[in-house]
């Protein structure tokens, strides 16, 4: 069922677009998607989509189990991996709170100066806890072992 055009169609916001002469020429300004391209896309997706279906490998038989290859040997470079990482961590969380608590202080205004001032705090607040991380995580490591 079509739908009724609106004798308020301007009021509504699209444009009838004319011709030299300034008549209408039937067509909207507003750009839209002809029917068929959009029967056409989907068509396309549906059998791009079946395609990668039919292409994905399959395992028709379950294979030999491999040997279980371990990537840590022991408890104890798992606990110095954790000590690298929140370090790392750490440490650019602190230098991102540093940075931006810089730039705040620097800018000159009195509310984001006093922001600035706690950015700072808070950045050496992350530096000792970056510092500190070594011994969190050695205490944690001989309560494990």
């Amino acid at each position: 069922m079509r739908s009724v055009l609106s004798p308020y169609r301007e009021a509504a916001g699209r444009r009838r677009v004319t011709d030299r002469r300034g008549q209408p020429n039937g067509r909207d300004r507003r750009r839209y998607t002809p029917r068929v391209a959009r029967v056409g896309l989907a068509v396309l997706l549906s059998a791009a989509a079946t395609v990668a279906g039919v292409a994905m490998p399959r395992a028709a038989y379950a294979a030999e189990s491999a040997p279980v290859v371990l990537a840590v040997e022991s408890i104890a470079q798992v606990v110095g991996n954790i000590r690298v990482w929140l370090m790392g961590i750490l440490g650019a969380w602190a230098t991102l709170c540093l940075t931006v608590g810089f730039f705040r202080y620097t800018s000159g205004e009195p509310g984001e100066v006093e922001k600035g001032k706690l950015a700072l705090r808070s950045a050496a607040i992350g530096y000792a806890g970056a510092l500190l991380a070594p011994l969190l995580v050695t205490i944690v490591g001989s309560w494990v072992a």
